[in-house]
């Protein structure tokens, strides 16, 4: 007589058996997910990628700027820094050509037209001179690359601090370089809060470059020669004055 199975193997059979379909419905699906991994990886991407170009559009970090108006209120309120390129030396400023941030592929997705206008910047704090003007058009020469870090809006213009590359570390500010070999003034800066952190630090900075300036005589506050203060000085004096007015009496 066959012995009966019992009930403890029928339970581990019956067990055995429930688990064969969910066994089978897992390896299925490993299988189909690595038959289509490359599908699956090129929606991961596209969906990154996608991801990107919303998030550039909605921040505008390749948006290329053709006059101060186009410019996001935030961008002036974080004052933020832009690139640029000199086409022109003005009488009131920089004509710059905005260069946005550019990326491979998706650069040329996002802008959708590139204007022709030029953005007017201005030189936040300092008032310049003729000389001071002068010396911009001979430093800044045509397609000069600048960074223009923005400080207030003003109508059409952009009041900014304009830097300008040297080497692969360095950055001279136009601004305080201006102020250093005494070719202008400092004046308030324009779209700032008098109050604000910013503002001090800032209008010190170019305080000092005038200071400088002042301090070792150059441009406007160069002194006099000591050969034309000792000509001055010799023709004040009361003899020589005399002997020049008997000289024309003779």
């Amino acid at each position: 007589m066959a012995e009966q199975p019992s009930a403890t193997e029928n339970q581990i059979n019956k067990s055995k058996e429930e688990d064969k379909p969910k066994l089978n419905i897992v390896s299925v699906i490993s299988q189909i997910a690595d038959d289509h991994l490359t599908v699956v990886r090129n929606i991961s991407t596209g969906l990154a990628i996608a991801g990107i170009i919303v998030l550039a559009r909605s921040i505008k970090l390749m948006t290329k700027f053709g006059t101060a108006s186009e410019i996001p209120a935030r961008f002036i309120e974080r004052n933020v820094s832009l690139r640029g390129k000199v086409h022109k030396v003005t009488e009131s400023g920089l004509d710059v050509e905005h260069v946005p941030i550019s990326i491979p592929l998706l650069s040329p997705l996002l802008r959708k037209r590139q204007p022709d206008a030029l953005l007017n910047v201005r030189l936040a704090g300092v008032e310049l001179t003729e000389e001071g003007w002068a010396w911009l058009r001979q430093r800044l020469s045509p397609t000069e690359t600048v960074w223009f870090r923005l400080i207030g809006r003003e109508a059409d213009a952009l009041e900014c601090l304009v830097s300008v590359s040297r080497g692969l570390v360095f950055n001279t500010c136009v601004n305080e370089e201006l102020l250093r070999l005494g070719l202008g003034k400092t004046v308030p800066l324009l779209g700032l809060h008098h109050h604000s952190r910013l503002y001090w630090r800032l209008h010190k900075r170019l305080l000092r470059a005038e200071v400088r300036a002042e301090k070792k005589g150059r441009g406007l506050w160069k002194g006099k020669s000591l050969r034309e203060r000792a000509s001055e000085s010799i023709g004040s004096n009361v003899i020589v004055r005399f002997f020049k007015k008997l000289f024309k009496r003779t």
